[in-house]
């Protein structure tokens, strides 16, 4: 069951984090920002929403001491960075070198980098503590 509550979680604050991410793009599409500049104001913010929402709601990595969030925020935004990659290079593939419009390059970009997030930030981030057995 706790899998299976992990997920939907995973997806629920998933969509909330493209939503950020949409609006802030768009958003900023809206004020005559480059693509570029705004999938990447896009993607800084939605990460930091992302690193809180996926610490307590989704991988119930509750702890709050000093270290371990700066650890966690930091592979977070390591992992996250990667997948920025993969974004923006995406995005740039999408709208400069094909020609799609804004939505639907940013909708397969999203769908690709959110599998990939998912597995970076179960088995790599916020990865269960393994239990110490006396």
């Amino acid at each position: 069951m706790k899998k299976y509550r992990e997920i939907v979680m995973y997806l629920v604050f998933g969509v909330l984090t493209t939503v950020v991410n949409y609006l802030v793009y768009f958003g900023c599409l809206q004020l005559g920002w480059d693509y570029r500049l705004s999938n990447a104001l896009a993607w800084f913010l939605s990460v930091m929403f992302a690193f809180w929402t996926n610490k307590f709601f989704v991988f119930a990595s509750d702890s709050m001491h000093r270290n371990t969030v700066m650890k966690e925020l930091l592979l977070f935004y390591w992992y996250r960075g990667l997948s920025f990659i993969l974004d923006m290079g995406g995005m740039i593939l999408f709208i400069s070198v094909l020609h799609w419009s804004d939505f639907w390059a940013k909708t397969v970009v999203q769908v690709v980098v959110i599998l990939l997030n998912y597995v970076f930030s179960k088995w790599l981030i916020f990865k269960e503590k393994p239990q110490n057995i006396e």
